[in-house]
């Protein structure tokens, strides 16, 4: 086990003798250092209160995941963080399996890429920087509110595998889609999905083809889909599904790979990840416990987006975590963990309902969405505006009402709701459409 620390030591400092740790009682333990819990530690630290950051894994580490940074993303980042961009993106194309192939273009910048193993690590070290204290090679078997672990009401015990307890005012669970802390908590989840994803070495020739341009294919399978994310010299080709659908989910993968004409190329990596999505009734706390990021299924259900949703998430826990330290009694510990699950509903939880609506029309028209991102303008602008972070689905469902008359009529004709994305596309001075049909 490998102990990074930094400026820590902030906050209340109050001791037990009982405690591992050297009987330190730390204001907030935050179990997990991806986006969410980085970003949880971060929040923190950065309010001057003692923050222990635990991760199972050695830093740098990989995570299967696409990279892409969208607005949302970057505008939750940390005052100065710089972002490790391995490309810009500014051309998307689209593909039916791998039929009607359009690329559209924007000349300003939809989103960036970048490699997790240093993205997460980045904002590892802004949470040190901030004053919290990093443990690697920390695995944590569970967390306990009453027992002979815990000294008093005011306290969590933090069971590390090797046995050893860690006190804390409060936890934040960014644990991942598999989570403990989750677990504790009660995670219910409605939505669980399979990802598949190389990383494959490309020369330079093939790298400059795809530089600056991502490629999305609508898959075989309903909800499905398929994606290139170029990073240099390095190509991230993924697909994802539907649980239960391994067989069919791995023949996809392999079937995209090979019409790219990307089969004659080894992955450096080749792996695998569920994402899971909560219940809309999932509770998001416990005791003195909150969850966020994967650990609480927080991602957007149509697109399985989950790094800005863990950015968010993550700064509303740390933030919220600091006054369930602060609560004297279990009443007021309930209270604040509570607007934290208002806070997290209110912003998040909206997003994430609009999301599974949109899901549930791309499960049954693939083709009708196809059509409209590729071939109807304002559909290409919202995807635009929503990648770069001006706007959401929830926000353009809210205020636009074609956008809310197509959702609402999910249940009708495709022929019906395919009628209002049949205008013809016309070129934005913003954004053009280029027609191109390569891959």
């Amino acid at each position: 086990m490998s102990s990074e620390n930094s400026a820590g030591g902030k906050g209340t400092g109050e001791h037990t003798a009982d405690a591992g740790d050297g009987g330190r009682v730390w204001d907030v333990v935050v179990v997990g250092a991806g986006p969410a819990g980085a970003s949880a530690a971060y929040a923190a630290a950065v309010a001057g209160r003692s923050v222990l950051l635990v991760e199972k894994a050695e830093l740098p580490r990989y995570k299967t995941c696409g990279g892409g940074i969208i607005g949302p993303s970057r505008d939750s980042l940390p005052p100065g963080f710089e972002l490790p961009l391995r490309d810009r993106i500014d051309a998307v194309t689209f593909s039916l399996d791998g039929k009607f192939t359009r690329t559209r273009r924007s000349r300003r910048t939809l989103f960036g890429l970048v490699n997790r193993a240093e993205f997460d690590q980045r904002l590892v070290e802004h949470a040190q920087k901030a004053g919290a204290e990093l443990r690697t090679g920390t695995s944590v078997s569970r967390v306990e509110q009453h027992g002979s672990a815990v000294p008093d009401r005011r306290t969590v015990a933090v069971i590390l595998q090797d046995g050893e307890t860690i006190l804390a005012r409060a936890v934040v669970g960014a644990d991942g889609s598999a989570s403990r802390i989750g677990a504790h908590v009660g995670v219910k989840l409605d939505q669980v999905d399979l990802g598949l994803e190389a990383e494959i070495p490309v020369p330079e020739t093939v790298a400059e083809d795809w530089k600056g341009r991502v490629l999305i294919d609508w898959g075989p399978m309903p909800g499905s889909y398929g994606w290139v994310f170029p990073k240099g010299d390095t190509l991230t080709v993924g697909v994802i599904s539907a649980r239960g659908e391994g067989a069919a989910t791995k023949r996809y993968l392999e079937d995209f790979i090979g019409r790219l004409g990307l089969a004659g190329f080894e992955p450096s990596i080749s792996s695998g990840h569920l994402t899971r999505c909560r219940a809309a009734d999932s509770p998001l706390s416990r005791g003195r416990v909150l969850v966020c990021g994967d650990a609480a299924g927080l991602l957007e259900p149509w697109t399985r987006e989950g790094i800005s949703f863990a950015l968010r998430s993550g700064r509303l826990a740390g933030e919220w975590a600091v006054r369930v330290s602060e609560a004297h009694d279990a009443v007021d510990a309930r209270r604040q963990a509570l607007n934290y699950a208002f806070a997290v509903k209110a912003g998040l939880g909206v997003e994430m309902s609009v999301g599974r609506r949109m899901l549930t029309v791309f499960e049954r028209r693939p083709g009708m969405m196809h059509a409209a991102i590729t071939g109807f303008r304002p559909a290409w602008k919202a995807f635009a505006r929503i990648t770069r972070g001006s706007t959401s689905l929830a926000e353009i469902v809210r205020t636009h009402p074609v956008a809310g008359r197509v959702l609402s009529r999910l249940d009708g004709p495709a022929t019906e709701v395919a009628s209002e994305a049949a205008s013809p596309a016309v070129p934005s001075d913003d954004d053009a459409a280029d027609a191109t049909s390569r891959p």
